[in-house]
């Protein structure tokens, strides 16, 4: 760390290394008495900018993991370097109670560099015993993983800046491109409902008038008649509106039995939210803006959500988000878990759903990068890594991947190496 830059670190027990804090000499054999040696990231730039991280070992056994939205996340990673070399990597579980200790205050962005982290750890710990991730986090519920493709704006995305955006947002659209996602196999799908409706459009104070409400309806209602009632379908508010707002939209699609509702209000008011969720009869989802078990358990507790929504690459962890699931089991509330990852981040997530009881599905948000399935090869066995709406588990050693080198190097974001 250079002398000018701001040390984030909040020292423990006199800035003593964590390997000389009480840590006895290792009983463990040789094979897993391993040590970080460094820790090395990159960016991919996908539809989001993907933060891969590598931790690498003196075994020569290396793992990977990714962070959520890279750029500020990436950073924090590698100023936490200096604090994981000499830490054996199959300590997964101190390793991120020394990293909350040590960035305690470093809130979000701290949480998402814990997960590219202690994934990695996990994948080392896979390779090194010889097995997949998902028997190191108790075993599997199920084999496939099912996926929902986010669908955002129909055919529409980011085309309603010049034109009135009711000839742009189209119920026709919406319908066209829900039908090519279920014919792509998929059998659950969401699409963004916070889409503009006015040429003009107040978004400070969160409210649709009766029009725009009626807008969103048809939207709705075009994706229903279109694909039927058996695919699972998901609307996205994005948080942008009024609890008003928010339950008379939600009122309004109640009869068109939606497997969810997401974030209809800013993130932040738990109170405005569960007066949401207790209003409708619908499935309410949120929680990717959380990212500590003892929110998931207020939130629980309190009746915030149906469903909810955490992201497995900013949650802490793969083990971070086993504790978030069991949480929300004890309140028989399920798992639909937020994702904008790539492939590899993707798998990670994969590992961890198959081993919790409450899960539904997770997202997948990365339609438009047709290359998003190459970024990553299987190291067992062959085919795709998503297929026809489900992700099949990976059955190699740690996450079962290894990332495409060329491709990485051809999408490889400014100012970024290549580390693998």
């Amino acid at each position: 760390m250079h002398e000018d830059e701001p040390d984030y670190r909040i020292p423990q027990g006199g800035g003593v290394p964590w390997r000389d804090m009480g840590m006895q000499e290792s009983h463990r054999p040789a094979d897993r008495d391993i040590e970080i040696t460094d820790v090395k990231t990159m960016a991919i730039a996908g539809n989001f900018t993907w933060g891969i991280v590598k931790v690498e070992t003196d075994s020569g056994v290396y793992g990977l993991g990714e962070t959520f939205r890279a750029e500020a996340a990436l950073d924090m990673t590698e100023r936490m370097s200096i604090d994981l070399e000499g830490e054996n990597p199959l300590d997964t579980d101190r390793i991120v109670e020394l990293l909350e200790q040590r960035y305690t205050a470093t809130g979000r962005i701290g949480q998402a560099a814990f997960t590219a982290i202690e994934t990695a750890c996990y994948d080392i710990k896979g390779k090194v015993l010889d097995v997949p991730v998902y028997e190191l986090l108790g075993g599997k519920y199920r084999d496939e993983i099912k996926i929902y493709c986010d669908t955002h704006g129909g055919e529409s995305l980011g085309e309603a800046v010049a034109y009135d955006p009711t000839d742009v947002y189209t119920p026709e659209s919406y319908a066209r491109a829900a039908r090519e996602v279920v014919d792509e196999g998929f059998d659950a799908l969401k699409l963004d409902l916070d889409v503009p409706t006015h040429a003009a459009y107040d978004e400070a104070n969160r409210r649709m008038d009766n029009a725009a409400i009626e807008h969103k309806v048809r939207l709705v209602e075009a994706v229903r008649d279109e694909i039927g009632y058996d695919i699972d379908l998901g609307m996205d508010l994005h948080w942008n509106f009024t609890v008003e707002t928010a339950i008379r939209l939600g009122k309004k699609l109640e009869r068109f039995d939606l497997a969810f509702l997401e974030d209809p209000v800013p993130p932040e008011k738990f109170e405005a939210q569960k007066r949401v969720t207790q209003a409708l009869d619908l499935p309410v989802l949120t929680g990717e803006n959380l990212v500590k078990p003892h929110q998931f358990n207020k939130a629980a507790r309190d009746g915030v959500f149906d469903i909810a929504a955490p992201d497995v690459n900013k949650c802490g962890g793969l083990g971070e988000y086993r504790k978030i699931a069991m949480i929300c089991d004890l309140y028989g509330v399920p798992v639909a878990s937020h994702n904008i990852s790539s492939p590899l981040g993707t798998v990670a997530g994969a590992h961890a759903s198959a081993s919790i009881p409450n899960f539904l599905m997770m997202e997948y948000h990365s339609r438009d990068v047709p290359w998003w399935n190459d970024m990553v090869e299987r190291v067992e066995g062959s085919g795709p890594i998503l297929e026809d709406g489900y992700i099949d588990l990976p059955e190699g050693p740690g996450l079962g991947v290894r990332l495409n080198r060329d491709l990485c190097r051809e999408y490889l974001a400014d100012g970024s190496e290549l580390i693998v």
